[in-house]
């Protein structure tokens, strides 16, 4: 009897150190731990070190490859710090961008919001571009700050309606 009771414990002993946690709970309790699919938690050569994203937020990859800027209206804005960016807009592609940061150019696809700002996202890189009417930001998502803030087109600083101040200041005539 007593051969049989070390058995079964060293027996039970193994099973425990190799058995997955959810079994554990299962057999302590009697109930399954958990309902959820290990599917989410699935790691590849191809996402290995990523967080997953849920299957709503999935890459369809509409942000990948460059985007043809060919018959787009590009604007120019600068941004407080001396940061410049250019967004390149098509009359045809209301749902795409393509904004210029740097050397590179991103293709973004807007977001809808509940509060009529323009909001355009490039998942793959992190960058997302929130316009309103006064100013425009863009966003690194990916390590959660800013990169240009206060960006302006010339149409939003009134640059190209307004002549600079010392031009309106006539010169007294000499005699």
């Amino acid at each position: 009897m007593k051969k049989t009771l070390s058995i079964l414990s060293l027996l039970c002993a193994s099973l425990l150190m190799t058995a997955p946690l959810a079994s554990i709970a299962q057999t302590t309790t009697g109930q399954p731990a958990t309902t959820k699919k290990v599917v989410k938690k699935k790691v590849t050569k191809k996402n290995t070190g990523k967080k997953a994203l849920p299957a709503v937020e999935a890459d369809d990859g509409e942000d990948e490859g460059t985007p043809d800027i060919k018959t787009s209206v590009a604007i120019d804005y600068n941004c407080e710090l001396g940061n410049k960016l250019t967004i390149y807009r098509n009359a045809e592609d209301a749902k795409h961008i393509a904004l210029r940061w740097g050397k590179t150019l991103h293709r973004l696809t807007k977001v809808v919001t509940t509060t009529g700002a323009d909001r355009f996202e490039n998942r793959k890189y992190g960058l997302v571009w929130i316009g309103i009417p006064a100013k425009g930001m863009l966003l690194d998502s990916k390590q959660g700050h800013q990169l240009a803030n206060e960006c302006k087109s010339p149409e939003q600083t009134g640059s190209s309606a307004v002549a600079p101040a010392a031009s309106l200041i006539a010169e007294p005539a000499h005699g």
